[in-house]
């Protein structure tokens, strides 16, 4: 089954995952996801990622997700998608 937005599941994954404290959050890997996650470790809200061959042309992306605080608050607050494919917002 074919997703209608990678990105919009992506984030949702990260999001899900930060409010249950989880450590790692897998999903299926493509390019756009990955460079999407090298973006999000360079900018310093997540700790790592890594991609797996999981099966014939077939690869997950795990992201290492990064908690600050005594309390393991999550890095990551308030992650939602601006643009969507129902309603596209353009920057010049």
């Amino acid at each position: 089954m074919s997703m209608s937005d990678p990105i919009a599941d992506m984030l949702t994954r990260i999001r899900n995952a930060s409010a249950a404290k989880l450590p790692q959050v897998c999903m299926p890997s493509s390019n756009m996801r990955v460079a999407l996650a090298e973006t999000l470790k360079e900018a310093g809200y997540v700790e790592n990622f890594s991609v797996a061959d999981i099966g014939k042309n077939k690869k997950e992306l795990t992201i290492t997700l990064k908690y600050k605080g005594k309390h393991q608050t999550p890095v990551i607050e308030g992650l939602r998608r601006v643009s969507k494919p129902s309603c596209r917002v353009y920057v010049n």
